[in-house]
C-alpha cells in the first residue's frame, strides 16, 4: 500500500474526523490501514438497508463493544441520520472515536446532516499525488490514466476500470443528483465541462454552445463541486477589492485528469504534442490543490489574468506571501515565458511579498534574475510542501 500524506496526523489524532473525497480515492484502504475496531461498510446494501432503518443500532453496536477505541462508518453520506448517533456517542465521556468517510457533501447537506461543529476534523483525500508515489512515479502514465489507486497501480486493467469510473459513476449516479428530467442537457455539460477544463468559463458561451441555461451550466458545475470531482480556481485579487482591471473569470480542473480523459475518451493513449501542455498544466494545477489539502496548508489558491493578456497559471496566497506559479510543459525556459509573474508582482505593489516560481520538466533548477527560481516540476512539489 501506498503511504498517504495525511495518514500520519490520522494515526495519531484523538478526534473523530470526517475524511471527504471522490469515490475510488482510497479512503476504505486508508481506514482498514488504521485497523479500526467496528468497522461499518454503508456501501454494502446489507448494512445500508440495516442502518437506514433503525439509525439506533450503531449505539448498541458500540455499547456491545466497550473495549473498541476506533470505530470506521464508510460513505456515512448514505445514512447522514447516524452522525446524530455519532455525536451522541462522541459526547460520552471515554467513548471511541470514530473515522468517517464520505464520497458527497451535497448528499450530506441535502439530508439535513448534522456536521458535528467542533466535535471533528474534516480531511480531503485525493488521488495520489506524485509525492506519496515516490521514485515510482510515471509522468507519461498520470498525464494518460490519472492517479486513482486502483487505475494507476494497475497497469493490466487500470483503462478499463477508468471507462467505467467515467461512464458509470459520473454519467449514471451523478445525474442523480441532478435534475432527472433534464438528463440530455447534463450529458451535453458533462462532455463540455471535460472539454473546458482548465480554461476560463465563459457562462454565456457554454451556455450557447451546449445549448443549456446559463443559470444551469452554474448549477451543474456546482454538482460537481459539491460531489468533489472539480474545484474551482477563482481570478486572483491582489486586495479585499476587486480591480476592474482584472477579468472575473473562473477556472474549474477536474480532481483526476484521468476521469477528465475518459469523459473525452482520451484515456487509452497518451496525449500527443497538441494535448501534451494543457494536461501538463491541469495536472499540476490538481497535484498543488491535493497538496494543499493533504498537508493542511489553508492556501487560498487562483489564477492570474489581465485584460492585456498575461497570465500566471496558479497563483498562492498564504498568510505571509504571494507565489506566481508558471507552468511550462517544455524543457527549457526563456525570457518571455517570465511576463505573466512580472505583472502579477507589478499587480500586487507592496501588498505582500512576491515569490516567483517557474516549474518545467527540465532536469536543472535555475535563477533568472534574483527574483524568479525555475524549478523541475516534482522539485516544486518539494518545495511547496516545506512552505509554510
Amino acid at each position: 500500500m501506498i503511504d498517504r500524506l495525511i495518514r500520519p496526523r490520522l494515526a495519531s489524532s484523538r478526534r473523530s474526523t470526517l475524511i471527504l473525497g471522490p469515490r475510488q480515492t482510497g479512503k476504505s484502504t486508508l481506514c482498514r490501514s488504521l485497523r479500526p475496531d467496528l468497522l461499518l461498510d454503508l456501501a454494502d446494501e446489507g448494512e445500508y438497508l440495516r442502518y437506514a432503518k433503525d439509525p439506533a443500532a450503531l449505539r448498541r453496536l458500540v455499547e456491545g463493544a466497550p473495549r473498541a477505541r476506533l470505530v470506521c462508518v464508510d460513505e456515512i453520506q448514505r445514512v447522514p441520520s447516524l452522525l446524530n448517533v455519532v455525536q451522541s456517542i462522541v459526547d460520552r465521556q471515554g467513548g471511541p472515536r470514530f473515522l468517517l468517510t464520505g464520497s458527497s457533501a451535497r448528499k450530506l447537506r441535502r439530508g439535513q446532516a448534522n456536521l458535528l461543529p467542533g466535535r471533528i476534523i474534516l480531511e480531503h483525500l485525493d488521488a495520489l499525488s506524485a509525492l506519496e508515489i515516490g521514485p515510482e512515479f510515471r509522468l507519461d502514465r498520470a498525464l494518460q490514466v490519472g492517479t486513482l489507486p486502483g487505475v494507476y497501480l494497475d497497469e493490466r486493467e487500470g483503462v478499463d476500470v477508468l471507462g467505467s469510473y467515467a461512464e458509470v459513476y459520473l454519467r449514471e449516479e451523478i445525474r442523480a443528483e441532478a435534475l432527472t428530467r433534464q438528463i440530455g442537457g447534463y450529458a451535453r455539460f458533462l462532455d463540455t465541462a471535460a472539454l473546458t477544463s482548465g480554461e476560463w468559463i465563459n457562462y454565456s458561451k457554454l451556455a450557447s454552445d451546449a445549448e443549456i441555461p446559463k443559470e444551469t451550466i452554474r448549477r451543474f458545475f456546482g454538482i460537481l463541486e459539491d460531489t468533489l470531482l472539480i474545484f474551482r480556481l477563482p481570478p486572483f485579487h491582489p486586495r479585499l477589492r476587486k480591480s476592474r482591471r482584472l477579468p472575473q473569470r473562473d477556472r474549474f480542473v477536474f480532481f483526476d485528469l484521468g476521469v477528465r480523459n475518459a469523459l473525452l475518451g482520451l484515456h487509452r493513449e497518451s496525449p500527443g504534442p497538441d494535448r501534451f501542455g494543457p494536461a501538463f498544466e491541469q495536472w499540476m494545477i490538481s497535484q498543488v490543490a491535493c497538496l494543499n489539502r493533504a498537508l493542511r496548508k489553508e492556501w487560498a489558491l487562483s489564477s492570474y489574468r489581465t485584460e492585456g493578456g498575461a497570465e500566471v497559471d496558479l497563483v498562492i496566497e498564504t498568510e505571509r506571501e504571494i507565489i506566481g506559479i508558471e507552468i511550462k510543459s517544455g524543457r527549457t525556459v526563456r525570457p518571455p515565458d517570465l511576463r505573466g509573474l512580472a505583472s502579477l508582482a507589478e499587480a500586487v505593489g507592496r501588498y505582500k511579498p512576491v515569490a516567483r516560481l517557474v516549474a518545467y520538466r527540465g532536469a536543472d533548477t535555475q535563477v533568472f534574475d534574483p527574483s524568479v527560481q525555475v524549478l523541475p516540476y516534482l522539485s516544486l512539489f518539494r518545495e511547496l510542501a516545506e512552505r509554510r
